[in-house]
Order: C-alpha cells, then structure tokens, then sequence
C-alpha cells in the first residue's frame, strides 16, 4: 500500500470504507429525525439490497452495525435452501436468521404468535416491550402479512416501527418466493417418472438455480425475459433429466405458468449506447435484455435500478450515489456502461421489466454532486466520461403517450480521457459510535455483472495484493480500450461506405435514379419529433400508402409532419376489405391520387371505440384479420404491378416481441409478394436491425442483411433518397395568373386536392430540373416528339419544345384563330358558365388543338383539363371552383377558369354542376368559367350546323394551307430524328388521311404475320377492340402475359422486341383513371380499322372468331391491372348500341360488331357469339338481355327470348331490363297478331291473354323504375345514358292497350260500320255493358267471342281508365317538371311524347263520335239527359287536352284567348252543372280562370278574384291539409300569397298560408319525388306587383319579353340558366323583389305577426356556406313543390 494510501487509511476523519454503508442514507437528516435514525438506517438498507446495489456486502462487523438488516440474509445463504423440498407443501421449507439462530417456515404466512415475537425482536430489533404487545393481540405471520401500516398503528405501533415492519415482511415475502422454481422442477421430474439423478446433476441444477435467483452480494437478477430465459430453462432439465428425453413443447408443459420464468412483456430493444436520440422509446411492462458483464469494453455493461418511492430529496440522492458508483467502476474497468433507473432488478417481478419513474429535476443534483464524488483532479475526466441523464419517453401498452420515463446514464471512458488513471470515489457514511457522516473513499471495479469496491476488504493485506494487481490491470485496460476504440473507427467508415450504396440499389430497384413511376408502401413505426425533419425524402416519394402503427401520428408524428405539405387521407384496414371491384375502392379511396395513410392500430383522437389503439395480444385478435386482407388487396397485380412496387419498412425504435404487430405486417407482406425482393428495412441503428434480423429469421427463415439499411442516419438516408430522384419535368414553383398580371403559388398540396384536373400553369415547362441536364434533357426531347410523332397523347412539353430557338412553331390548325376568338374577349361573355363545342372526327388532331389553344392562353386564363374520365361531374366542378378562387381573399375579381373536357358523356349536366359550385364563392356574374367541350364524331359538320352553342369544327381532311405546314414539318423531323418514318401518326395528317397511305402501311407491316402465334392473336384483340370502343386498351403487363413473356421483377423481355415488326402500329401510354399503369393500343383508329378489315379479308379471320377467341382467352380475365375496365371494354363492345341522341350516326339494333356479324355472317353466328358472352360474363344481366332481343328481334323465337330476359332480371332487377322482358310479352303479342290470317275466337283469346302479359310486365317496369338504383359508374352503357326517369314502361304498356283496342274493331261484334254495334262496344269498354248482352244462341261464332269477352271482361273494361291514367301522368310529367339538364340532341323522352300524342289521338278516335254521329244522336234523343250533356262537355276538354290541370298550364303556351275562352265555358257548365263537385273539378275551373286572365284580362267570362277565393277555401276546407291534391295547395299559394305591402291576400285564409305551403311540399314529395333525380319542379308563374289575378305573372309572359322574332328556344333556356333573364328591363318592372332572411340554407320572409314563409332557393349555391343570418331579397316563383326563390340578393352586396 503507497503512502499516500496509508496516509488515508489512517486518518480519524475518514474510516476505509469496509462495507454497504457506504451507501447510507443522507446525513443533513432534520433534528426531528434524529430520533428515528436507526429505522431511517434500516429503511435505507432495504432500499438498497431490494434496489440491487452494485456495492459488494462483505459482510463486516462494521457493516453488521452499520445496516442491521444485513441479518435477513438472502436465500442463496441461508443453509437449508439446498434441502430437498418437498414438492407437495412447500412449507416444509424454513428461513434460518444468522444472528440468534431462528429457524422459522418459508412462508410467512405458516409463522405463529411465538415465531413473530421472535422475529420482531432477534431479526427487527424491535422493542420487547412492543413485540409482547404484538404477542398478547395474537398477531400470527398471517395476520402480519395481510397487516397494513394503519393497521400497526392502530396496535401502537410507532410510525417509524410500522414502515420498518412492513417493510421488511415485503422483502421476507420476495425472497420466500425463489425455491418454488426448484420444488416445480423437481415435482416435476417425479411426474415425467424420472430417476432422481447423481449427485453431482442435482448439486448442478442447485448451482444454475442459485445463479438464476436473486444474490443479495451482487443484486443482480440474471433471469432474462421470456425466450432466451425458457431455453436456459429447458437446457438445464434436460442436463439432469435425459439430453434427449423431452421435446420443447414438453419442457414447456414442466415449466409452471406461475413461475418468475413467465413472459410478463413483449421484449424491449435498450437504447443505441451513447446516443442522444429523442425517438428512442420503451413500452411499459416490456423486458430489456439481462445484465451483462464487461465484454470487448466497447460494447456497454448495462445495470438496472428501481428506486423507491420516497421523498424528492431521497431519491435525489440515491439516484446520484447509484449512478457514480457505477461510472467509477465502469471507469476504472475501461468499459461502456449505462445504469438505467425505472427498469425493474426485483425477484418478485420480471427482471428488467420497465416499471418506470416520474420526471424530476435530476439533470441540476447530477451536475452539484459530481463534483462531491470524485478527486478533484480527476473530476474533469469524469464530467468528460459520464453522459448527463437521458430521460426516455416510456408509452403505453397500447401506443398511446405516459408521463413516465426511464432514466439512464451512459459511461464512456475513452483512453484520451481516462490514460492510465484510477478513478476513486468519495461517498457519505454514517456509523453506529458517529452519528456524523464524513467521506469515505471506495474503489470500485466491474466484476462480472457486479460493481466491487476491493478497498471494502476487512484484511489490510488483500487490500494491498488487490491494488498491486489493480496497477497493473488497469495499464493492460487502458492499452486494450485504445486498440478497440481504433479498430471500431476504421470498420465504421468501410460499412458506411457499402451501406450507402447498397441504399442505393434498393431504393432504385437496380437503376441509376428513384423513378417516379416505382409507387412505395411505406410501413413505420412511432416516430420521435426530433426525428421528423429528417423524413423529408418520404415527400419526395411517390407514396402510394403508409401502414401507420402509431396512434398518434396524424397529430405529432409521421402523418402529421407529412401532410403539412402533402395530401394524404386518413384510411383504416376495413376500409381495404369490402365487397366492391377494385376499380371501386380505387375511386372511393382516392388511391393512386392522394397517398392513404392507414392507421393499423388506431388512433388516440379518434371517436369510436372501434378504431382506438389496442395492446398486442388484442390486436392479434381483433386487427391482425384485416391487416392481411388489405395486404392482399395492396399487393394483388390487380392494383400494383410487382415490379414496380417497392415496401418500405422504417423502424424507429427496436421490435423485440415475436407477436409485434410491424412484425405480423412484414410476414403477411413477405407471403404475400412470395419473398423480400419488394422490399426494404431502414432501421435506425445497427442495435435495432440485429433484432429484427434475428425475429425475421425465426419466422421467415430468411436472411434480411442484404435488404437493410441499418448504420445510416435517417439525414444521410434522406439526403440520398433526393438525390437519386430522376430529373422533375415539373417547374419545382408552379404559378398561376391572377388579376392584374399578378401570380399565384399553386402548391403541390393544393394541386393534389385537385384529382380529377390537370392543371397548366404560367410558367409550365421552364426552369426544370431535366432542362439543367443538357444529356438527358436532350434524351428526354426526343423521347417526347417520338412518343407525339408516333401517335400518343400531345403534351405541353410538345407545345414548348417548339418554342424553343431554331424549332418550327407547332403546326395551328385553320380553325385555331376562331376558336381562339369564340374564347376572348372574355367581355363578350355574359354569363357565368360558357360552352363552346369543338367537333371532330375521330384522330383527326380535335384535343391536340384545343390544348395548343390552353397553351396560349395560359396567362390570361387559369387553365386546366379533365384527366380523369371517370370522374363524377360534381367532383369536377367543386375542383374547378377550388381553382378559379385559389389564392383569392376577397370576391374583388376573379381570373377566368378555361377548362378542356374530352368527349365528356354529360357536358350539359357538367355544365350546371359548375354554376351550381360557382354561385356558393361568387355574388356576381361576371365570366368565371369556359368549358371547352372535345366532341368525337362522324359529322363534324352536321353536328355544329344543328348544335345551338358557340362551336367550331374540323375534319380529317387538310386544307392546302395545312398541308404545306405539315410537310415543312416533316423537314425539320427528318434533321432531328433517324426513326421519322415511324412515326405513322404525323404521316397520316401528312398525308391528309389518305387511304391508300394507311392501306399501305397496314399491308406491309402486316405481310408476314402468323395469326396462329401469341402475337398475332394480341394483334386481333387490339384491332377489335380498338375499332369498335374508342379509348380502348390493354394493360402492358396483360399484353405481355399474352405473348409468353414471364419477366422477373425490374426485369424482361420488352413487348416492343416481342411484337417486332408489328409494334410500329402500336404505341405505349399510361393510364390514370383506373389506377396508374402502362398500356398499350394501336397507334390511330384508322390503322386498327384497317388491321381488322386485312385480318378478315386477306388472313380469313372472321369477326365472331376473333370475339370468340377473345371471350375464350382465360388470361384476359384473371387479375390484373386495369381488369375491370378491360371487361367493361369487352361488354360494351358486345351489347352498347347507337343512338343519335348519343352523337351517333344512326340508331341501332345492337352494338356495331354484333350488326357487322349479322351482316356478314348471319344471324346464328350472332346468337353464338352473344351465347359464348353470355357464359364469359356469367353473372353480368346485359348480357342475356342483349341475348334476348336478339332473339325475338332477329329470329322471332319469344320462347328463348323470354328464357334469357327473365335470366337477365334474376341477375339484375331494373326498370331496363324488365322492359326487355314486357318487350318479349309484347312482340309474342304482336307476332300471334300478324302471323293469323283471320282473327279467330281462339286467337282473339290468344292475344288477350299475351296483351294482359305484356300490361302486366310493363307495369312491373315501372315500379321499378320508381326505385331505380343509380348506374355503374363503370358502366359505359347507362353513363352515355342522360339522367332521366324511365319512362319506357308506361309507353310500352299503351302501345299494347291501344294495340287491343285497334284488334276489339276486327271482331264481328264490333262493325264501325254499323253505328248500333259500335256504340255497344264502346258501352262494353266504358264499363256501361257486360258482354254477356251480345249473346246469341242462333251465332255459334258470336258466342264464342262473347266468352272470349266475357273471359277478359276485366282487362278489356280497365283499357280506357287505365289509358287515360297514362296519359294523364304524361301530362304531369312534361308539365310540372323538367329535365335537370338540356341537350341539344332529341331525347328519348322527346321521343316518347310524340309517341304518347299519337296514342291519344287514337285513342281519341276510338272513344270519341264524329259530329254527324252527335247530331243524329241528338236527332234521335231531343231530351237528352244532363249527365249526358255534361259528358260531352268533358269529352270536347279531353278533346283539347284542357280536362287537367296539367292541361290547363299547357295551355298557357298552346292556346290563345279564343279557344281559352271556350275552354273556360265548357268548365263553367260542368263546373255548375255537377251534381256533386269534385274537388280536381273546382281546382281546374280556377286554374282556367287564372289561365284565361293570363290570355285575355279583359274576357267577360272571367270570375271575379273574390268568388275564386270563396271556391278554392271551400275545397281547402273539405280537403284538409294531406291531401293527394296538390294542385289544390299550389292554387292557394298564387292566389293567397300576402300582398307587396305585407298585408294579407284575403284575411279568411290568410293565417294558414304557411301551412298550405308546406302541404304543397309534402304532397308533391309523394306523388313525384322518386323523379327527382332526373327532374325538377318547374315555375309556371311568377309573383308580381299589382293586385289580385294581376299579380300572379305566368313564364309564358316573361319568355314573351325576353324573346326575340329570331331567337331559339335553347336561348330562353340559357337566359333562365344563366340568370341574365332577371337582369331585363322589363321583367324587372312586371315581377316583385321580396326581403327576407337566409337562414340555414333557406330563406324566412316575415310578413309579421306569426305569419313567416319559407322559401327554397330555385339553386342551391345561392345561399351562401357558413348559415349565416344575412338580409336578402329574390323574385319569388310557384312550383308545384313550393315557392322557390331566383336571383337571391344580399343587401350587403347592394
């Protein structure tokens, strides 16, 4: 021992410090305290053998004094813990106390009232005096150990000795504990029926139990957790049992469930040593891996601490003595080492299961007391070597965040700070004969997984031998920790340099750059906010989906960082798993446009309990099902193409449990893609990837080394990522023009909100990244002119390509300057939403000029177009209105909006979506939007000839002018381009279109094609469906399946090579409105119809065997992208008809191809080919519906026919389809009819019977109709198809009944000859007759067609009711509503009302006399009867169509003031003449009266306003207010409304005005509301300024102010459409502007007292968003709904 040690060990103020006391309590404890400083001592001694103080206990007399509950020696040194237990009571089992020999049972519970006495005062030292107190209340050891601290109390216990006793039963219970591991072993052995073992075994198994168990020396618990600990478990029965006597799943059933060996948490990664990273997180309850001991001194030496709950002060104190005894003996050993504190080191529990602690200012204390520890000499290198606290976040078992942390200290003792150094400790004790602490020095060292103090030793000796060794050691350390620390930083800079470029391979699939094409599934864990600047590169990346796994992201982590710049939508796994296509969910999802962030484990802030976050072993049960299903959905072809998708896994913290949820989802992903070669693994460092290496290797026995990235920082990792981005062909800051020659940013966020746009900026093109790059920009040029040329999609960059120096301009079409000039001046424009039609033929350059018109107007305009062809029309005008106000603060001014829609199926509707959107931003008419409508079609000419809209038009046929620029054109290609001769696209215009061009070409490129091989039936296909469905395609990945190419991810064999020489008629795009993907078809329609005609004229392919061949090709219907619009191709190609009110041509049968077969080839090859379809598409209902027409169309077999039509209706019940099957009844019908010569009682019968078939399956269409189901937004067929109700039902069942009546005059009975056998049919058909009357006993044929009548008296007698049923619902059809939207072609509906009045004129004839026929009946009966009057009367108003109400308002358009006049007239005599009025009579004779004023205000048949009101208040009050009468209710309001000046209209009836309003509204809802969607309410008057039938102003009177001699009826329409109409003088000065309040969407006029009306805004985005209670005025309307309210002003705007 050196002097200097001597001199130490010497001196009176200091005593070697020999023992734990070391670690005693404070000593600055309060006066107050004094006097429990023993108990306070013993407290302190508890704290540190339950806290596993790394002290060593040597033992000592002085420790002995010092630390009185030493006495409670652990188990391990108790002599009778290697006794054989005895395995049925443990019991048995007793403690002996080394001081007075106390032998007492293992379990406390089993003492008596002796052995407590006896335990309280040899062991506790309790008072005697206490302890006989205790002894005389019978307090027994289980008394004792169910005994709280009150309850102590309660027995006069003093506070201190309670804490003391309670305490030390606690730790007595803990230990008591440990020998149940062993008797469960041993018990059982004997159950497995094994021998007791040799000696030597058993002494083996004591001494690997006695390691496992709690040692009191070191306090270190050495179980692990879980996994590894079951393994040494099983390792060691085996070693005594047999080495091969049990499986594991045996030793599994041996070991209890009850034992320390228990899994009691997931396995939990510690912390990347001497890192100070934020994100690093630990789950509560989870296990961190078990102590270990010094290793190569670079890898850390780990203790666990657990202080108890005490005083602030305390635990202050204990952590900083804890945590410098550690960083001493981890100095002085020359190893890392971390102590962490909230991690639990106990028996009783899991060994190093994370229980954590509360925050405390322990940061301030570490810093004051270091330098209390150390020399001062050497307090530099210890500030220098021991990291300052970190506090780690601790979470919840279910993701969600705790207030709790885990505290931990890293050591870090480097040779340039530690050299050669000892490294002594100065701790505080306090002794029995010196209650004043003083310092006492301590060296400690690691042994093992202990920390020692060797200047502890009671031998003077030892102490000298251990320093002498120690010199020495600590020379060899210090030279070992140099090496190590060198070999360490050479490694770290060769594995970074492999790590980056191996990150390079896998982000880039084996390429040069990140291309933008490659769609990324992300998959990440929590992430810690410090951490989150550094995810930028996720921006970058084409994120198809995140698979979210902390609750919390979309408020502090990942999501939320990322849609601070981005859109990404919020999505749950379910949402993944439902029963629609996948198209659907495309759609419904917004996927491919928007990145879905799933959250997989819910999420904190979310409202239903469903989607809260769940603890592991719930997820497993409730969420782990949908995980897999959405993988499968992810990762199915047909979404994503395998190679082009790439997984990326992002693991923040480390994932240690085998039943982790990120885990499940990389199994269910690696399953799913068949292996790893999608994906990736970034994992933060190299301690978080060897246990994800080592989980994924136990579950997918593979080797992920190679596929993860694991010793980069997440900076460096997202620096990379940037910069292997391909060159962006997008300006990095897109601007759009504003007013006053200003811009706006349109922000990528903002342009993501806008899906279904694609948006042309002011400065498209310029100042992109691959401009910059002179060689792949010059790549890039050709690439784009190629792919034009060629015959693709123009692109903008084609546009400024030729802009640029020593490029010929882009070739403007004739046409151009007219189109350019319909759009500006935008002064010119009036109203808010103009269309200007651009017709065109097919491939003619039609969308390539209106682009070239967006181009050059894209600063004046804010320009866009449609991308997305199946988008709805309301999503487009909400992103359009999103567009025109983008950057817009105030409604000042607004840059005009030109938007290019493609041959859109409803540009009308489209059209009102858009001014229905742009009045809710915008209070003025100023122009707003342009919608510049593409049209394809045969008649260029004839289409903007008929069409009533601003239009132009161009043909595939060039004017001179045009020729001569394409040939300059093709010039300069040649210079720029070897392959011109390709480019077939830009040849075709050249060559202005010719045919023998195109016949050439297809003939040479054709001439050596094998229709036999793979090629050439892909080749067929293409032509087929390219010629008879425009925008048709196959995807790339089909269409190379379909040739046999079987490439492996990111490689294979090109299509263009396999379909060499034929690829040069074909063209490669992508698609993205079914997703985002390459696809591939013929380079021009022209040539695909040219392929097909040489395919069937020169190869003899006929048409039904190319579609067969293509129905039978089982590959064109597996899964893959863009399946589902392929199949809809394939069916619309099949069933899809012509129609001209579609801008077609003609009308047709079927669709083209099956019209085409039929003409070649015949009507049984028709039905073959719609058979085989049919069994193609066996759960489609068009199909044997198309089957079935063609069956009683084309070959008049009903009886298939309606086999087929009623399978389609199983398979599909609509309205369509059961006409299909009432137009199978009816063509029987019909056929029986022509097929008989004469018309037969039996085929009478026949007939009748047919004819009620058919009546009966059109009614059944109609009530179908009423509860239509809307269309398949796939479906091309019913897109095309306008909204409108089907009506077809009701005109199928009149064809049929007027068909009858026509058949009734052929019959004998029935002579219109002879007037006396007519009059008697017509009394039969009115009901009037029975048909048993026409009985003659002398006519056997006669009476035949009596029991034919009399077998259907019932049909026969319904025909004219039920007839004029139907044309009465026609009348109120077309009357009091009208389309939602107007088109310029003839409709259906159109149609169908002029078939309707040919049937009434029929039907008038049947049922009507002729004049000679009235006057010869008058001759005949000169006292003819009133009734009889009356009828004629009604008959001449049916006659003129005046006997409705809906008649009567037609009338106010079809009839002038003469006939209204007789009209009037004849309602007044039935009016007076009746014996009992009918209320539908009163409400028709007002209505004449209001219709006739409106003709002629000055007629004297007119009734006073007065006697009108009398008449219409007496009908209110026999009817009541839920009347069927509707019009009743819309006749109060015109005439009941309260007058300009508030007052009301007549005082009797004024009060219920209100209610009769909404009675309208009620009644009309039932009667029409299934309508609604095809329809609206129509106004027919208006509310004016004068006084009584004045006031009430019809539409007819305004149309005749508004109209022009020559102006059509479309412009009436536009004027109403657009509002202008209300801008007119004159109506202005006819109709009065009512005040009111807009409130909640509707508006509330108050004509005082309690009298308040609610109007309905005639649009709803009149009424501004946001509820808000503002002073309006309006034009007020009457509908039949209810008034309505037009030109809605705000009083602020005036």
């Amino acid at each position: 021992m050196d002097a200097k040690h001597k001199k130490r060990d010497n001196s009176p103020t200091c005593q070697s410090m020999r023992s734990d006391a070391s670690k005693e309590a404070p000593p600055d404890l309060k006066p107050e305290k004094q006097e429990s400083w023993s108990s306070d001592m013993d407290r302190e001694d508890d704290k540190h053998q339950e806290g596993s103080t790394s002290l060593t206990s040597l033992k000592s007399d002085q420790s002995r004094r010092l630390s009185l509950d030493l006495k409670s020696m652990s188990i391990e040194d108790r002599p009778d813990f290697h006794r054989e237990a005895d395995p049925a009571a443990t019991s048995g089992l007793h403690a002996k106390t080394e001081d007075n020999d106390l032998t007492l049972p293992l379990l406390m519970e089993d003492w008596t009232a002796e052995q407590v006495k006896n335990w309280l005062t040899g062991t506790l030292r309790v008072p005697p005096q206490l302890a006989e107190n205790l002894y005389d209340n019978e307090m027994s050891g289980a008394c004792l150990v169910s005994y709280e601290r009150q309850d102590l109390i309660d027995l006069g216990v003093p506070l201190a000795r309670a804490l003391q006793i309670i305490r030390q039963v606690e730790k007595f219970k803990k230990h008591s504990e440990i020998p149940n591991i062993r008797s469960h072993f041993e018990h059982r052995e004997r159950e497995v029926g094994k021998r007791p073992q040799r000696q030597d075994e058993s002494a083996k198994l004591d001494e690997s139990l006695e390691i496992e168990t709690v040692s009191s020396d070191s306090g270190f618990r050495s179980l692990s957790s879980t996994a590894l600990l079951l393994q040494e478990a099983r390792d060691k029965i085996r070693s005594v049992i047999s080495p091969k006597a049990l499986s594991d799943d045996q030793l599994d059933k041996i070991i209890p469930d009850d034992t320390p060996l228990q899994m009691k948490g997931q396995i939990c990664h510690i912390r990347p040593f001497d890192k100070s990273d934020p994100s690093i997180s630990y789950t509560q309850n989870c296990i961190l891996p078990p102590v270990t001991g010094p290793s190569n001194l670079l890898d850390p030496v780990h203790e666990y601490k657990l202080l108890q709950e005490t005083s602030e002060r305390e635990l202050i104190y204990e952590f900083t003595k804890e945590v410098f005894c550690f960083a001493a003996s981890c100095m002085n050993s020359r190893t890392n080492g971390t102590i962490h504190f909230g991690v639990n080191d106990q028996t009783r529990q899991v060994h190093g299961q994370v229980v954590e602690h509360k925050m405390s200012p322990y940061n301030e204390e570490f810093e004051l007391c270091l330098n209390e520890y150390f020399q001062e000499q050497h307090i530099h290198t210890a500030r220098m070597c021991i990291r300052p606290p970190k506090f780690i976040q601790v979470y919840c078992e279910d993701g969600t965040t705790s207030d709790k942390c885990v505290i931990e200290v890293d050591v870090v003792p480097t040779h340039s700070e530690t050299q050669e150094n000892i490294f002594y400790t100065l701790l505080k004790i306090a002794s029995i004969d010196n209650k004043q602490p003083c310092k006492t020095e301590c060296l400690f060292v690691r042994e093992g997984q202990r920390s020692v103090n060797i200047l502890a030793e009671s031998n003077p000796r030892l102490i000298q031998e251990k320093m002498k060794s120690m010199n020495d050691k600590v020379k060899s350390l210090a030279l070992a920790r140099k090496d190590a620390e060198e070999r360490e930083e050479k490694l770290g800079r060769l594995s970074h340099h492999n790590q980056g470029q191996r990150l390079k391979q896998l982000v880039t699939h084996g390429r040069d750059t990140l291309e933008n094409s490659l769609q990324v599934i992300v998959v990440t864990d929590k992430c810690h906010s410090s951490k989150l600047e550094h995810l930028g590169f996720l921006k970058e990346m084409n994120l198809f989906a995140v698979l979210e796994f902390d609750p919390e992201s979309d408020a502090t982590g990942t999501c939320n960082f990322y849609r601070s710049d981005r859109i990404a939508n919020i999505h749950y796994p379910p949402m993944f798993n439902t029963q629609e296509s996948v198209s659907a969910i495309i759609g419904n999802l917004n996927l491919f446009k928007q990145t879905s962030w799933v959250f997989c484990n819910g999420r904190v802030n979310e409202d239903s309990e469903s989607d809260k976050p769940l603890t592991t072993s719930e997820w497993l049960k409730k969420r782990s099902g949908d995980i897999n299903n959405m993988i499968s959905f992810l990762c199915n072809s047909d979404l994503l193409l395998k190679d082009r998708l790439l997984v990326v896994f992002i693991l923040h913290s480390a994932v240690t449990d085998i039943s982790s949820p990120i885990l499940e989802t990389f199994c269910a992903m690696y399953r799913t893609l068949e292996g790893p070669d999608n994906m990736m693994c970034i994992c933060k460092d190299s301690a978080v990837f060897s246990h994800w290496k080592r989980l994924i290797d136990s579950r997918c026995k593979e080797d992920i080394t190679s596929k993860c990235i694991f010793e980069l920082s997440l900076y460096e990792i997202s620096s990379t990522i940037k910069r292997l981005k391909e060159p962006q062909t997008q300006s990095s800051s897109r601007y759009l023009p504003s007013t006053g020659s200003s811009s706006v940013l349109l922000t990528k966020k903002d342009e993501e909100l806008m899906t279904v746009l694609d948006i042309l900026c002011q400065n498209e093109c310029e100042n992109t990244e691959i401009e910059r790059n002179n060689e792949s920009f010059k790549s890039f040029k050709t690439q784009v002119e190629e792919d034009y040329y060629r015959g693709g999609q123009v692109s903008w960059w084609n546009f400024y390509l030729s802009e640029k120096p020593g490029c010929l301009p882009f070739i403007k079409r004739d046409t151009y300057q007219e189109l350019h000039d319909l759009i500006t001046p935008t002064e010119g424009h009036t109203y808010p939403c103009v269309m200007i039609n651009l017709f065109h033929h097919p491939g003619c350059g039609g969308t390539t000029l209106a682009m070239h018109v967006l181009w050059n107007l894209r600063s004046k305009f804010r320009c866009a177009l449609v991308k997305n062809n199946m988008a709805s029309n309301n999503d487009i005008a909400n992103q359009v209105t999103d567009l025109l106000n983008l950057g817009k603060e105030e409604e000042s001014s607004y840059t005009p909006v030109l938007l290019l829609v493609d041959n859109w199926h409803d540009v009308e509707d489209l059209k009102q979506c858009i001014v229905t959107a742009a009045r809710e931003r915008k209070r003025h008419s100023n122009l707003m939007i342009i919608i510049l409508n593409c049209e394809r079609t045969q008649f260029p000419a004839e289409s903007s000839r008929n069409s009533r809209t601003p239009n132009v038009y161009i043909t595939n046929k060039l004017s001179e002018k045009e020729c001569r620029l394409f040939s300059e054109k093709l010039e300069q290609i040649k210079e720029n381009h070897e392959k011109f001769k390709t480019f077939y696209a830009f040849m075709i215009m050249k060559n202005n279109f010719s045919n023998d061009y195109i016949e050439k070409l297809v003939n040479n490129t054709m001439k050596d094609l094998d229709i036999t091989t793979q090629q050439g039936k892909l080749f067929s296909f293409l032509a087929l469906l390219n010629t008879n469905v425009n925008g048709s395609y196959i995807s790339h990945s089909l269409a190379k399946e379909l040739v046999g190419i079987r490439s492996l991810a990111w490689r294979g064999e090109s299509l263009q090579d396999k379909m060499n020489p034929y690829s040069s008629l074909l063209i490669s795009f992508r698609v993205e409105e079914h997703g985002d993907y390459e696809a591939v078809r013929f380079l021009h329609q022209m040539i695909a119809e040219k392929c097909l005609e040489v395919l069937t004229q020169k190869y003899k392919l006929s048409l039904s065997e190319i579609t067969i061949n293509l129905l039978h090709c089982n590959d064109l219907y597996k899964s893959f992208l863009g399946k589902d619009f392929l199949v809809k191709n394939i069916q619309t190609m099949l069933i899809t008809r012509q129609r001209k009110e579609q801008g077609d041509d003609k009308n047709t049968l079927f669709s083209p191809l099956i019209e085409a077969i039929f003409k070649d080839e015949g009507s049984n090859t028709c039905k073959e080919v719609l058979e085989k379809a049919t069994v193609r598409f066996d759960k489609s209902a068009t199909m044997p519906q198309a089957l079935a027409r063609h069956f009683y169309l084309r070959e008049n077999d009903v009886k298939s026919a309606l086999h087929w039509a009623l399978d389609a209706l199983g398979k599909k019940s609509n309205s369509y389809i059961a006409d299909t099957v009432a137009q199978v009844h009816k063509s029987h019908f019909k056929m029986v009819l022509e097929d008989s010569e004469d018309l037969t009682p039996e085929v009478f019968s026949e007939c009748l019977k047919l004819a009620s078939n058919a009546v009966k399956a059109f009614r059944d269409s109609q009530e179908l109709a009423k509860r239509e189901d809307p269309a398949d937004t796939l479906d091309l067929t019913y897109r095309k198809r306008q909204k409108s109700y089907n009506t077809s039902g009701y005109v199928g069942e009149l064809e049929v009944m007027m068909t009858v009546l026509e058949e009734i005059k052929g019959i004998p009975l029935f002579n219109a000859s002879e007037r006396f056998k007519r009059d008697k049919m017509l009394q039969f058909l009115k009901g009037n007759l029975s048909a048993s009357s026409w009985y003659d006993s002398n006519n056997t044929t006669t009476n035949q067609f009596v029991a034919v009548l009399k077998e259907h008296e019932t049909f026969l007698v319904s025909l004219k009711p039920r007839s004029k049923e139907i044309f009465t619902f026609f009348e109120s059809y077309f009357t009091y509503l009208k389309p939602r939207v107007m088109t310029e072609r003839e409709t259906i509906e159109e149609r169908n009302k002029r078939k309707v009045s040919e049937f009434f004129k029929k039907y008038l004839l049947i049922f009507s006399l002729s004049k000679a026929e009235k006057a010869d009946e008058k001759a005949s009966k000169p006292k003819l009867s009133q009734r009889q009057e009356i009828e004629d009367q009604r008959h001449y108003l049916e006659l003129k169509r005046a006997d409705s109400f809906a008649g009567l308002l037609q009338c106010l358009s079809e009839k002038n003031a003469l006939e209204m006049e007789h009209i009037v007239k004849k309602w007044q005599f039935v009016f007076d003449n009746s014996a009992g009025r009918y209320t539908s009579d009163t409400v028709n004779f007002i209505l004449a009266n209001i219709v006739l004023h409106s003709k002629k205000p000055s007629s004297d048949l007119l009734k006073k306003y007065e006697e009108l009101v009398f008449l219409l208040d007496q009908a209110l009050q026999k009817e009541g207010t839920h009347s069927s009468v509707t019009e009743m209710y819309y006749l109060a309001m015109l005439l009941l409304w309260p007058t300009k000046d508030g007052r009301p209209a007549n005082s009797a009836t004024n009060n219920n005005i209100s209610t009769y309003v909404s009675s309208a509204k009620k009644s009309f809802h039932r009667r029409f509301s299934y309508m609604f969607p095809a329809r609206s309410a129509i106004a027919h008057f208006f509310l004016g300024k004068s006084r009584e039938l004045k006031r009430i102003v019809s539409k007819v009177n305004l149309d005749s102010i508004c109209a022009e001699r020559s102006s059509p009826q479309q412009y009436l329409h536009s004027l109403w459409q657009s509002g202008a109409v209300w801008k007119k003088k004159e109506v202005q000065e006819k109709l009065l502007r009512i005040k009111g309040i807009s409130e909640s969407g509707s508006i509330c006029v108050n004509y005082g007292g309690n009298l308040k009306m609610k109007v309905r805004p005639a649009y709803l985005g009149d009424i501004r968003s946001g509820s808000s209670r503002e002073d309006v005025s309006f034009y007020l309307g009457f509908t039949m709904e209810g008034p309505v309210a037009y030109d809605i002003r705000y009083e602020t705007d005036q």
